[in-house]
Formats: C-alpha cells, sequence, structure tokens
C-alpha cells in the first residue's frame, strides 16, 4: 500500500517551527535592530556608518537580524592577516564590550560558526527566536524561510542548511571559496539590476510562526521593503510584522535605519553616527 502524504503536516505553512528562547535583561530599556548591512570592502562608506553606529548607540542591546556581510565563506577568513572579516571581528568585540551584541544568520552569512562568535564577542541566536523582555514578546528572524514564493532560492536553502552540504563547501581551500563568494555577490548584483523583486514573507507561514512564539510582534529583515504591517489581532493584542531596512550608502544613495524599541513603542531612526 502507497502512503500519502499528509497536506496538514507537509504544507510549511502550517507547521510550526521550533522556537528559541532568549530572556531579555531586567534593565533592558532601549534594544535596537538591525539586518541587510551587506559588509564588504568595496563599500566603505557603509561600513564606516556601521562603525560609527557601533561606537555610538545608546541602546542596551543590539541586535543584527542576518546579512550583516555580504557573503562570509568560513572562518577561516579571520586567519588571513589584514583580513575584511578579521577587521570587522575586532570592531564588534569593541562594541561588545559596552553592552550586549546579538546575531541571527541569514541568506549570505549563514556559514559563521563558533569561532567567529568566540573572536567577537557577540552572541548567535537560532532561527526563529522569540524575545521575552520588559516590552511584547518579539518573535526575531532573518525572514528568508519565510519567504516561499522565491522557489529557487527555497530549494538552495533546504540544501545548504545541510551539515553534509556546509562541510563539502567549506573543505574547499578558502581561495576557492572566496571565488565562489565572487560569483554569488555578481549574480545578486545582476538580479538588483535586473529589477526582479524580493518574494514577501508569506501570510500564513507568518501566523503560524508568530502563533507558535505567542508574540503579538515579528522582527524580520531579508526582503529590502521596510514597512510596518498590521496583522489581524489575537487575544485583543495587537500584531504586527516589522520589516527592517537594508543599509546602502554611497555617492548616490544614503539608506540607512534602525528600528529602535522601547517598552513604550518603536521608531525608525537614522544610525548614531560620529
Amino acid at each position: 500500500m502507497t502512503e500519502t502524504s499528509d497536506p496538514r503536516t507537509s504544507d510549511p505553512r502550517t507547521i510550526a517551527p521550533q522556537v528559541a528562547q532568549l530572556q531579555g535583561a531586567p534593565h533592558w530599556r532601549t534594544i535596537d535592530f538591525i539586518s541587510d548591512l551587506h559588509l564588504q570592502p568595496s563599500e566603505p562608506q557603509t561600513v564606516q556608518a556601521w562603525r560609527d553606529y557601533l561606537q555610538r548607540s545608546s541602546a542596551d542591546a543590539i541586535f543584527m537580524l542576518g546579512d550583516l556581510f555580504e557573503v562570509w565563506v568560513g572562518d577561516d577568513a579571520l586567519d588571513e592577516p589584514g583580513s575584511f572579516e578579521a577587521e570587522c571581528a575586532a570592531l564588534l568585540r569593541d562594541a561588545a564590550q559596552k553592552r550586549p551584541l546579538f546575531f541571527l544568520a541569514g541568506n549570505r552569512d549563514f556559514l559563521i560558526g563558533d569561532e567567529f562568535f568566540k573572536r567577537s564577542g557577540i552572541t548567535g541566536l537560532a532561527e526563529p527566536t522569540v524575545l521575552h523582555w520588559a516590552g511584547p514578546n518579539i518573535l526575531l528572524s532573518h525572514g528568508d524561510a519565510l519567504c516561499l514564493d522565491d522557489v529557487e532560492y527555497q530549494q538552495f536553502r533546504a540544501v545548504s542548511r545541510s551539515a553534509a552540504w556546509q562541510q563539502q563547501l567549506l573543505a574547499q581551500p578558502l581561495a576557492v571559496r572566496r571565488a565562489i563568494g565572487k560569483s554569488a555577490r555578481t549574480e545578486s548584483e545582476q538580479r538588483k539590476q535586473s529589477g526582479t523583486p524580493y518574494a514577501d514573507a508569506d501570510a500564513q507561514m507568518v501566523a503560524t510562526w508568530m502563533q507558535a512564539a505567542q508574540a503579538p510582534w515579528l522582527i524580520h529583515g531579508h526582503t529590502h521593503q521596510p514597512a510596518d504591517h498590521a496583522l489581524s489581532k489575537t487575544l485583543g493584542k495587537d500584531q504586527w510584522r516589522i520589516v527592517l531596512s537594508d543599509w546602502h550608502i554611497d555617492a548616490d544613495t544614503h539608506r540607512a535605519e534602525v528600528l529602535r524599541v522601547t517598552p513604550e513603542g518603536r521608531q525608525r531612526l537614522a544610525p548614531e553616527r560620529a
């Protein structure tokens, strides 16, 4: 007898994720959220804006929700003398001495590993994580797993998150991985130039995740479509899907935004600069 799958359990929109838990510190009153900085040596003004922000932010904690780097080819890049990766880890280490920093991997930097966290002094988060603190429970995600309409990417994501695939890639020489990363950046730039829109988060999947986390707010990045989406109320509480902005600063574009959350509410701000 041939078994058939139960659509109620095979549809990813209805499958509740395993949600990690994070308890915020009692003294936190100001929390910042950023994502999609896509840091790379070829965009020094964006890197400088990030550096200034880390040094000057008045937040009690900072959450970086994925795609902090344009590409991460492995933690051994930290050992390369004068590498961009080592420079960024040092900046994070200095900032982490002032306040806790948290990182949730995105689709560009999911290969970040334990050595990076050790050297940078920041805390890694699972996808997704719910933050409990003085304000509303907040579900944190990079957002890429929610964008089901991007079928080609979802297929790649399923493969690339496997330990076997990652081990095979990381076994390649660093120079080879850097070339692969350069090729991926070129393809991404071609997609942006073509005007192909980013897929948005699936509404039913968002509802399933938020219900599983018992969180009235979901904060994510990935789509490069910053907005506050009001959702249907549950148990009398306002529900929001809050999408973070990407960062891109050069001669013609000055796009950078921090979402600052307090127990009283939230606001979108330009990053504090030198």
